[in-house]
Protein backbone atom coordinates (compact mmCIF):
# COMPACT_ATOMS: atom_id res chain seq x y z
CA UNK A 1 0.00 0.00 0.00
CA UNK A 2 3.04 2.11 1.13
CA UNK A 3 4.73 1.61 -2.38
CA UNK A 4 1.35 2.74 -4.19
CA UNK A 5 0.66 5.47 -2.53
CA UNK A 6 4.56 6.86 -3.60
CA UNK A 7 3.36 6.05 -7.03
CA UNK A 8 0.52 8.08 -6.68
CA UNK A 9 1.96 11.05 -4.85
CA UNK A 10 3.96 11.42 -8.21
CA UNK A 11 0.57 12.61 -9.57
CA UNK A 12 1.55 16.10 -7.94
CA UNK A 13 4.91 16.70 -9.78
CA UNK A 14 3.07 16.74 -13.21
CA UNK A 15 2.91 20.01 -14.39
CA UNK A 16 -0.17 19.65 -16.34
CA UNK A 17 -1.90 18.33 -12.76
CA UNK A 18 -0.78 21.92 -10.84
CA UNK A 19 -3.83 23.38 -11.04
CA UNK A 20 -6.01 20.05 -9.27
CA UNK A 21 -3.78 19.22 -6.71
CA UNK A 22 -6.83 19.96 -4.33
CA UNK A 23 -8.56 16.63 -6.38
CA UNK A 24 -5.78 14.66 -6.46
CA UNK A 25 -5.35 15.35 -2.69
CA UNK A 26 -8.97 14.31 -1.86
CA UNK A 27 -8.88 11.34 -3.78
CA UNK A 28 -5.08 10.12 -2.09
CA UNK A 29 -7.48 10.32 1.29
CA UNK A 30 -10.04 8.17 0.02
CA UNK A 31 -7.75 5.73 -1.22
CA UNK A 32 -5.13 6.00 1.23
CA UNK A 33 -6.26 8.06 4.03
CA UNK A 34 -4.61 11.56 5.40
CA UNK A 35 -1.00 11.25 6.45
CA UNK A 36 -1.43 14.37 8.38
CA UNK A 37 -1.59 13.07 11.95
CA UNK A 38 0.75 13.83 14.78
CA UNK A 39 3.68 11.27 15.94
CA UNK A 40 2.71 10.78 19.64
CA UNK A 41 0.08 11.26 22.44
CA UNK A 42 -1.96 13.03 23.55
CA UNK A 43 -2.04 15.18 20.02
CA UNK A 44 -2.69 12.05 17.80
CA UNK A 45 -5.46 13.16 15.32
CA UNK A 46 -7.30 10.35 13.99
CA UNK A 47 -7.08 10.49 9.67
CA UNK A 48 -10.66 8.60 9.46
CA UNK A 49 -12.64 10.72 11.78
CA UNK A 50 -14.65 12.72 9.15
CA UNK A 51 -14.44 9.93 7.39
CA UNK A 52 -15.89 7.16 9.83
CA UNK A 53 -19.02 9.66 10.93
CA UNK A 54 -19.67 10.17 6.80
CA UNK A 55 -20.00 6.40 6.42
CA UNK A 56 -21.81 5.71 9.56
CA UNK A 57 -24.31 8.31 8.31
CA UNK A 58 -24.96 7.11 5.26
CA UNK A 59 -25.19 3.46 6.27
CA UNK A 60 -27.79 5.00 8.63
CA UNK A 61 -30.05 6.51 5.53
CA UNK A 62 -29.58 2.85 3.64
CA UNK A 63 -33.01 1.72 4.46
CA UNK A 64 -34.92 4.81 3.99
CA UNK A 65 -33.35 5.26 0.69
CA UNK A 66 -34.22 1.90 -0.61
CA UNK A 67 -37.33 2.23 0.65
CA UNK A 68 -37.61 5.41 -1.00
CA UNK A 69 -36.68 3.72 -4.21
CA UNK A 70 -39.11 0.64 -3.93
CA UNK A 71 -42.40 3.14 -3.14
CA UNK A 72 -41.86 5.80 -5.90
CA UNK A 73 -39.80 3.87 -8.68
CA UNK A 74 -36.61 4.58 -10.20
CA UNK A 75 -37.00 8.68 -9.89
CA UNK A 76 -35.50 8.50 -6.23
CA UNK A 77 -32.39 7.31 -7.90
CA UNK A 78 -32.04 10.27 -10.57
CA UNK A 79 -32.77 12.90 -7.97
CA UNK A 80 -30.36 11.55 -5.94
CA UNK A 81 -27.71 11.69 -8.83
CA UNK A 82 -28.55 15.37 -9.90
CA UNK A 83 -28.35 16.34 -6.47
CA UNK A 84 -25.04 14.49 -6.00
CA UNK A 85 -23.77 16.38 -9.15
CA UNK A 86 -24.93 19.71 -8.96
CA UNK A 87 -23.40 20.31 -5.34
CA UNK A 88 -20.64 17.77 -6.06
CA UNK A 89 -19.19 20.54 -8.84
CA UNK A 90 -20.19 23.70 -6.71
CA UNK A 91 -18.00 21.38 -4.04
CA UNK A 92 -15.34 21.19 -6.35
CA UNK A 93 -15.47 24.63 -7.73
CA UNK A 94 -15.40 26.34 -4.18
CA UNK A 95 -12.14 23.58 -3.12
CA UNK A 96 -10.40 25.02 -6.34
CA UNK A 97 -10.87 28.26 -5.61
CA UNK A 98 -9.92 28.39 -2.15
CA UNK A 99 -6.83 25.83 -2.67
CA UNK A 100 -7.99 23.29 -0.33
CA UNK A 101 -9.55 19.54 0.12
CA UNK A 102 -12.76 18.42 -0.68
CA UNK A 103 -14.69 18.15 2.40
CA UNK A 104 -16.74 15.01 2.40
CA UNK A 105 -19.66 16.52 4.16
CA UNK A 106 -21.14 16.89 1.01
CA UNK A 107 -21.69 13.00 0.79
CA UNK A 108 -24.37 13.12 3.44
CA UNK A 109 -25.81 16.46 2.29
CA UNK A 110 -25.87 15.32 -1.20
CA UNK A 111 -28.70 12.37 -0.14
CA UNK A 112 -30.19 14.08 2.81
CA UNK A 113 -31.14 16.75 0.40
CA UNK A 114 -33.57 15.04 -2.07
CA UNK A 115 -35.27 12.69 1.12
CA UNK A 116 -36.33 15.34 2.01
CA UNK A 117 -38.69 16.41 -1.02
CA UNK A 118 -41.84 15.40 -2.39
CA UNK A 119 -41.45 12.41 -4.98
CA UNK A 120 -42.45 14.48 -8.20
CA UNK A 121 -40.41 17.32 -7.99
CA UNK A 122 -38.62 18.06 -10.97
CA UNK A 123 -35.10 17.55 -11.96
CA UNK A 124 -34.75 21.33 -12.04
CA UNK A 125 -35.72 22.29 -8.94
CA UNK A 126 -33.70 19.48 -7.20
CA UNK A 127 -30.59 20.87 -8.68
CA UNK A 128 -31.85 24.44 -7.95
CA UNK A 129 -32.38 23.86 -4.43
CA UNK A 130 -29.05 21.65 -3.54
CA UNK A 131 -27.33 23.98 -5.45
CA UNK A 132 -28.17 27.00 -3.04
CA UNK A 133 -27.82 24.76 0.17
CA UNK A 134 -24.44 24.55 -0.44
CA UNK A 135 -23.50 27.94 -2.03
CA UNK A 136 -25.56 29.84 0.98
CA UNK A 137 -25.79 27.35 3.51
CA UNK A 138 -22.44 26.56 3.85
CA UNK A 139 -19.74 27.75 1.08
CA UNK A 140 -20.21 31.27 2.31
CA UNK A 141 -19.77 30.65 5.68
CA UNK A 142 -16.47 28.67 4.78
CA UNK A 143 -17.11 24.97 4.07
CA UNK A 144 -17.78 22.85 6.21
CA UNK A 145 -17.29 23.04 9.85
CA UNK A 146 -18.30 26.73 9.88
CA UNK A 147 -21.58 26.71 8.47
CA UNK A 148 -24.62 27.77 11.13
CA UNK A 149 -27.46 26.06 9.70
CA UNK A 150 -27.60 22.84 7.86
CA UNK A 151 -27.23 23.12 3.82
CA UNK A 152 -29.75 20.24 3.25
CA UNK A 153 -32.46 22.06 5.57
CA UNK A 154 -31.34 25.71 3.73
CA UNK A 155 -32.29 24.64 0.35
CA UNK A 156 -35.02 22.58 1.18
CA UNK A 157 -36.69 26.00 2.85
CA UNK A 158 -35.28 27.87 -0.19
CA UNK A 159 -37.27 26.23 -2.66
CA UNK A 160 -40.20 25.49 -0.42
CA UNK A 161 -40.83 29.60 -0.38
CA UNK A 162 -40.36 29.79 -3.70
CA UNK A 163 -41.73 27.21 -5.90
CA UNK A 164 -44.63 26.48 -3.05
CA UNK A 165 -47.58 25.37 -6.14
CA UNK A 166 -44.85 22.99 -7.16
CA UNK A 167 -43.64 21.83 -4.15
CA UNK A 168 -47.38 21.56 -2.83
CA UNK A 169 -48.57 19.21 -5.27
CA UNK A 170 -45.79 17.00 -5.92
CA UNK A 171 -46.76 14.21 -3.28
CA UNK A 172 -48.13 11.21 -3.92
CA UNK A 173 -49.25 7.59 -2.53
CA UNK A 174 -46.38 4.66 -2.74
CA UNK A 175 -46.96 2.72 -6.16
CA UNK A 176 -49.56 5.23 -7.53
CA UNK A 177 -47.79 6.95 -10.05
CA UNK A 178 -49.47 10.41 -11.48
CA UNK A 179 -51.99 11.09 -8.82
CA UNK A 180 -51.28 13.35 -6.27
CA UNK A 181 -52.09 13.37 -2.44
CA UNK A 182 -52.22 15.25 0.73
CA UNK A 183 -50.31 14.34 3.73
CA UNK A 184 -51.59 13.29 6.77
CA UNK A 185 -50.74 16.46 8.56
CA UNK A 186 -52.70 18.43 5.68
CA UNK A 187 -55.07 15.84 6.28
CA UNK A 188 -55.59 16.46 10.06
CA UNK A 189 -55.02 19.91 9.75
CA UNK A 190 -58.19 20.38 6.74
CA UNK A 191 -60.00 18.07 7.72
CA UNK A 192 -59.59 16.44 10.65
CA UNK A 193 -58.56 12.84 9.23
CA UNK A 194 -56.29 10.61 11.17
CA UNK A 195 -54.13 7.98 9.09
CA UNK A 196 -53.87 4.87 10.90
CA UNK A 197 -50.59 4.76 12.89
CA UNK A 198 -49.77 0.86 11.11
CA UNK A 199 -50.25 2.64 7.27
CA UNK A 200 -47.89 6.12 9.15
CA UNK A 201 -45.21 3.27 10.40
CA UNK A 202 -44.68 1.25 7.55
CA UNK A 203 -44.77 4.16 4.81
CA UNK A 204 -48.58 3.48 3.35
CA UNK A 205 -48.68 7.26 3.14
CA UNK A 206 -47.34 10.54 0.91
CA UNK A 207 -44.79 12.11 1.81
CA UNK A 208 -41.09 13.05 0.94
CA UNK A 209 -39.37 10.25 -0.14
CA UNK A 210 -37.13 9.77 2.84
CA UNK A 211 -39.86 10.34 5.81
CA UNK A 212 -42.33 7.77 4.88
CA UNK A 213 -40.86 4.36 6.12
CA UNK A 214 -40.33 5.20 9.67
CA UNK A 215 -39.77 2.11 10.52
CA UNK A 216 -36.29 2.68 8.61
CA UNK A 217 -36.13 5.61 10.11
CA UNK A 218 -35.64 4.53 13.25
CA UNK A 219 -33.57 2.21 12.41
CA UNK A 220 -30.74 3.97 11.13
CA UNK A 221 -31.13 6.68 13.83
CA UNK A 222 -30.49 3.93 16.74
CA UNK A 223 -27.99 2.54 14.23
CA UNK A 224 -26.20 6.38 14.70
CA UNK A 225 -26.79 6.10 18.65
CA UNK A 226 -25.34 2.83 19.34
CA UNK A 227 -22.43 3.37 17.18
CA UNK A 228 -21.75 6.86 19.11
CA UNK A 229 -21.43 8.52 15.70
CA UNK A 230 -24.57 11.14 17.00
CA UNK A 231 -25.58 11.96 20.77
CA UNK A 232 -28.81 10.49 22.14
CA UNK A 233 -29.48 14.10 23.45
CA UNK A 234 -31.38 15.21 20.43
CA UNK A 235 -33.38 13.26 19.23
CA UNK A 236 -34.60 11.85 22.23
CA UNK A 237 -35.88 15.29 23.90
CA UNK A 238 -36.08 16.54 20.82
CA UNK A 239 -39.53 13.45 20.43
CA UNK A 240 -40.04 13.43 24.49
CA UNK A 241 -41.01 17.15 24.36
CA UNK A 242 -43.35 16.02 21.06
CA UNK A 243 -44.92 13.50 23.22
CA UNK A 244 -45.69 15.73 26.18
CA UNK A 245 -46.83 18.78 24.98
CA UNK A 246 -49.30 17.05 22.42
CA UNK A 247 -50.42 14.79 24.97
CA UNK A 248 -51.25 17.81 27.07
CA UNK A 249 -52.73 19.76 24.26
CA UNK A 250 -54.63 16.91 23.16
CA UNK A 251 -56.23 16.92 26.21
CA UNK A 252 -57.82 20.66 26.18
CA UNK A 253 -57.92 21.24 22.31
CA UNK A 254 -57.83 17.90 20.21
CA UNK A 255 -59.24 19.59 17.14
CA UNK A 256 -55.82 21.11 16.48
CA UNK A 257 -53.65 18.86 18.52
CA UNK A 258 -53.14 15.33 17.46
CA UNK A 259 -52.67 12.40 19.43
CA UNK A 260 -48.64 12.11 20.38
CA UNK A 261 -48.29 8.66 18.34
CA UNK A 262 -49.58 10.81 15.36
CA UNK A 263 -47.42 14.18 16.12
CA UNK A 264 -44.52 11.42 16.29
CA UNK A 265 -45.71 9.11 13.50
CA UNK A 266 -46.35 11.95 10.45
CA UNK A 267 -43.93 14.63 8.45
CA UNK A 268 -40.25 14.48 8.51
CA UNK A 269 -40.07 14.47 12.56
CA UNK A 270 -37.94 11.36 13.37
CA UNK A 271 -36.39 11.94 10.05
CA UNK A 272 -35.42 15.08 11.55
CA UNK A 273 -35.14 14.26 15.22
CA UNK A 274 -32.36 11.60 13.55
CA UNK A 275 -30.16 13.00 10.82
CA UNK A 276 -30.73 16.81 10.62
CA UNK A 277 -31.04 17.97 14.28
CA UNK A 278 -28.32 15.78 14.87
CA UNK A 279 -25.60 17.21 12.73
CA UNK A 280 -22.49 17.73 14.72
CA UNK A 281 -21.49 21.26 12.80
CA UNK A 282 -24.82 23.12 13.57
CA UNK A 283 -26.30 21.78 16.83
CA UNK A 284 -24.73 22.38 20.03
CA UNK A 285 -21.18 20.53 21.45
CA UNK A 286 -22.26 21.30 24.87
CA UNK A 287 -24.69 18.34 26.42
CA UNK A 288 -26.88 20.82 28.55
CA UNK A 289 -27.00 22.34 25.06
CA UNK A 290 -27.96 19.54 22.90
CA UNK A 291 -30.82 19.24 25.70
CA UNK A 292 -31.99 22.40 25.26
CA UNK A 293 -31.62 22.47 21.60
CA UNK A 294 -33.66 19.02 21.53
CA UNK A 295 -36.44 20.95 23.95
CA UNK A 296 -36.42 24.01 21.72
CA UNK A 297 -37.03 22.43 17.91
CA UNK A 298 -39.92 20.14 19.98
CA UNK A 299 -41.63 23.34 21.17
CA UNK A 300 -41.18 25.45 17.83
CA UNK A 301 -42.14 22.46 16.08
CA UNK A 302 -45.79 21.80 17.44
CA UNK A 303 -46.07 25.24 17.56
CA UNK A 304 -45.82 25.73 13.67
CA UNK A 305 -47.73 22.82 13.20
CA UNK A 306 -50.78 23.76 15.03
CA UNK A 307 -51.02 27.70 15.08
CA UNK A 308 -49.35 28.58 11.80
CA UNK A 309 -50.28 28.32 7.93
CA UNK A 310 -47.99 25.26 7.07
CA UNK A 311 -48.89 21.60 7.91
CA UNK A 312 -45.16 20.93 9.41
CA UNK A 313 -42.93 22.56 11.78
CA UNK A 314 -39.40 20.47 11.57
CA UNK A 315 -38.02 21.92 8.93
CA UNK A 316 -38.71 25.88 9.96
CA UNK A 317 -37.78 24.30 13.91
CA UNK A 318 -34.48 22.99 13.04
CA UNK A 319 -33.16 26.35 10.97
CA UNK A 320 -34.61 28.48 13.48
CA UNK A 321 -33.02 26.77 16.32
CA UNK A 322 -29.60 26.59 14.37
CA UNK A 323 -29.10 30.20 14.68
CA UNK A 324 -29.19 29.81 18.53
CA UNK A 325 -26.60 27.00 18.46
CA UNK A 326 -23.82 29.67 18.97
CA UNK A 327 -25.71 31.32 21.71
CA UNK A 328 -27.01 27.81 23.61
CA UNK A 329 -23.21 27.08 23.93
CA UNK A 330 -22.27 30.48 25.21
CA UNK A 331 -24.45 30.32 28.09
CA UNK A 332 -24.29 26.75 28.59
CA UNK A 333 -20.30 27.32 29.08
CA UNK A 334 -20.69 30.83 30.80
CA UNK A 335 -22.88 29.19 33.66
CA UNK A 336 -20.44 25.89 34.03
CA UNK A 337 -17.44 27.58 33.90
CA UNK A 338 -17.54 31.18 36.14
CA UNK A 339 -14.06 32.79 36.52
CA UNK A 340 -12.64 32.66 39.48
CA UNK A 341 -12.22 35.32 42.00
CA UNK A 342 -8.94 35.86 43.89
CA UNK A 343 -9.66 35.63 47.14
CA UNK A 344 -7.63 38.30 49.14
Amino acid sequence: MNKLRVRYQKLYKIKLLMHFTTIIRTIEGILFGISTVTESAPHFRDNIDIKRYMSAAIIALVPSTVAAIYFFGLRVIAMIIVSYITGGIIEVLFALVRKKDIEEGFLVTGLIFPLVLPPNTPLWVVAVGIAFGVVFGKELFGGTGRNIFNPALVGRLFITISFPQIMTSSYKLPFVDGVTSATPLVLFKTSHTLTPWFQLLFGATAGSMGETFRIGIIIGGLFLILTRTTDWRIPIFYIGTILGLSWIGHIFIPDKIASPLFQLLTGGLLFGAFFMATDPVTSPFTRSGKVIFGLGIGIFTLLIRVFSGYAEGVMFSIILMNGFTPLIDHIVLSIKYRPVENER
